[in-house]
């Protein structure tokens, strides 16, 4: 295993584990995006581009999108129309 890979893969773990011990919610799902940004890395040195698209897509781009927007909508971020009342 070259450097690179094990520093890829030592960030997954820390990434896992910040996830399960951070409180706010908006720091969850920007560490859950990176987590999948860095998977998708890991895809392509695997030799694995489809999936290394797949979960750049969706892992990083489309659950981000709806993680923040449930966020929004239940008033943990943005501004007075995302607070609870």
């Amino acid at each position: 295993m070259n450097i690179s890979a094990f520093f890829l893969l030592t960030f997954l773990i820390v990434c896992a584990i910040a996830v399960a011990l951070t409180r706010d919610p908006f720091k969850a799902v920007l560490i859950q995006m990176g987590f999948s940004t860095v998977m998708s890395v890991i895809w392509l040195l695997l030799e694995s581009p489809d999936l290394a698209v797949t979960e750049a897509a969706v892992g990083a781009g489309v659950t981000g999108i709806l993680f923040f927007i449930t966020l929004w909508r239940i008033g943990l971020i943005g501004g007075k129309e995302g607070k609870k009342k």
